[in-house]
């Protein structure tokens, strides 16, 4: 069965308290968006254009460091927003994303979204704090991976 984006984005827990005109507002600025198993969906550096909502899948968030292959600091899978980069300036990945298996989220646009929270600050708030838990999430991920990198040499 197919699902609409507005009811898919209305059902989330990230979304969730969130007024209609601002769930309107994040619709709009939404796309369904498929990853075939190891397709690289962002790699560091890049512009951040773009975070998504995992609706079936896996995928691996992965570090790279000099002379090194690159590590897997966290994965997330269906029900997990992925990319963060897009909320603070210069917009730039800070880390890779390869998807698992195949993979089928919702894409939001990273620059039709900033453009919107230029007018509508309240929104930009909202969705900044809630975005600051998935920040601390994926660094505390990275943090403990790092420390398991440290512990194998």
């Amino acid at each position: 069965m197919i699902q609409k984006l507005d009811s898919v984005i209305r059902k989330h827990p990230f979304f969730k308290g969130m007024s209609d005109k601002q769930l309107k507002v994040i619709e709009g600025c939404a796309k369904n968006a498929r990853f075939a198993e190891g397709k690289t969906i962002f790699v560091e550096g890049d512009p951040a254009d773009a975070f998504y909502f995992l609706q079936e899948g896996s995928v691996s968030i992965e570090l790279t460091m000099p002379n090194q292959p690159r590590s897997s600091v966290h994965k997330v899978g269906a029900g997990d927003i992925l990319g963060w980069s897009w909320v603070s300036p210069p917009y730039h990945w800070h880390f890779n994303a390869r998807a698992l298996k195949d993979t089928k989220a919702i894409a939001f646009d990273a620059r039709c979204l900033r453009s919107k929270l230029e007018e509508d600050h309240e929104l930009g708030y909202e969705l900044l704090k809630r975005f600051a838990g998935v920040i601390v999430q994926r660094l505390d991920a990275t943090q403990v991976q790092l420390l398991k990198l440290t512990k194998e040499r």
